[in-house]
């Protein structure tokens, strides 16, 4: 199936199905008006939800409309809990190099991951906010998963029985202000934007093969402003997501709607490119002795996308414009 979260009048939008082709919707407000609810009665809803989700690609859904991208909140729009994850070793690896780091004493058993704030998801074509441009504005093409209940001790079965979504992202980063943060030891505040995501999330078997080992076997395209920034595979991931939810759940349980990112997608083949700006300029920090390329300015635009083996995007695309925060709320 694939679900996604219209704007509406609450702060956790309305729940519809997407056609497979993205052209279509349709309201499911009769069997669960929010995803959270329906994440929260998973086993009572998803018959009922794929019923209406194969009426819909067969034509005969009574109340289909155009499916408008536009129009949607991050398929989740607030979550329980949301921890993200460094799965890709090709980027932790290029950091370590370009910045004389020692490496991570057991980062090829124990994946690394920091809790962050589900509060304030963004919408595919909201913009991406930042307080000043000083504070280094990057982008991180990442994908994720959403889940439902996870009990304390989960092995990596039951990890990955408890997946119920899969979803792709934009993990806003400032990067002048990390550093000192990461110093700390105790994980990014400041350091971390508001995440945004792709207008579709997909159950995993909707992915067929582009869901394999727990990962999203699919090349992760970015464009800066309409030019080619990179399209790195996502099947590179070290660790699936069965495993990074086992590690989480060692001595505490997660609830239904829980939100867990991969990390930066990263690929060390050359001609591949890369997910963020940190990563090219670590590149450049190796082989010119500085980072050439800036990061992000007022008035760039980021799209992302991930593309299955015919060239269509499988979560939607984001496209964000980077935009100056006003509020003082």
């Amino acid at each position: 199936m694939k679900l996604a979260s219209l704007k509406s009048n609450g702060p956790d939008g309305k729940l519809v199905l997407v056609s497979k082709d993205h052209s279509l919707c349709t309201e499911v407000s009769d069997i669960a008006p929010t995803m959270q609810f329906a994440l929260d009665n998973w086993d009572a809803c998803y018959d009922k939800l794929n019923e209406r989700y194969q009426l819909l690609n067969n034509g005969n859904a009574n109340n289909a409309s155009h499916f408008k991208p536009e129009q949607c909140l991050a398929p989740l729009p607030r979550a329980w809990s949301w921890l993200d994850g460094s799965c890709y070793l090709n980027h932790g690896h290029l950091m370590q190099r370009a910045f004389n780091l020692d490496p991570i004493e057991g980062a090829d058993i124990y994946p690394l991951v920091y809790q962050g704030s589900g509060i304030s998801f963004r919408g595919a074509r909201e913009p991406l906010y930042a307080a000043k441009e000083e504070h280094g504005i990057d982008f991180e093409g990442e994908f994720g998963v959403i889940t439902g209940h996870v009990p304390v001790g989960a092995s990596q079965e039951e990890a990955k029985q408890s997946i119920r979504l899969v979803v792709m992202l934009n993990d806003v980063s400032f990067r002048a202000l990390a550093p000192r943060e990461m110093k700390t030891g105790f994980g990014f505040v400041q350091a971390k934007g508001d995440t945004a995501f792709a207008p579709i999330a997909v159950t995993p078997d909707e992915l067929g093969e582009h869901w394999q080992d727990s990962k999203v076997c699919a090349p992760l395209e970015i464009h800066r402003n309409n030019e080619w920034f990179g399209a790195p595979d996502g099947a590179k991931m070290f660790f699936g997501f069965d495993q990074l939810i086992a590690h989480i759940a060692v001595a505490r349980s997660l609830p239904p709607g829980s939100v867990i990112g991969s990390g930066t997608v990263s690929d060390n083949t050359p001609n591949k490119g890369q997910a963020c700006l940190s990563e090219l300029r670590a590149k450049e920090l190796v082989q010119f002795g500085e980072p050439k390329t800036p990061f992000l300015k007022v008035g760039e635009t980021i799209t992302m996308r991930a593309l299955d083996k015919n060239g269509s995007s499988l979560f939607g695309d984001i496209i964000q414009n980077v935009e100056l925060e006003t509020s003082n709320v």
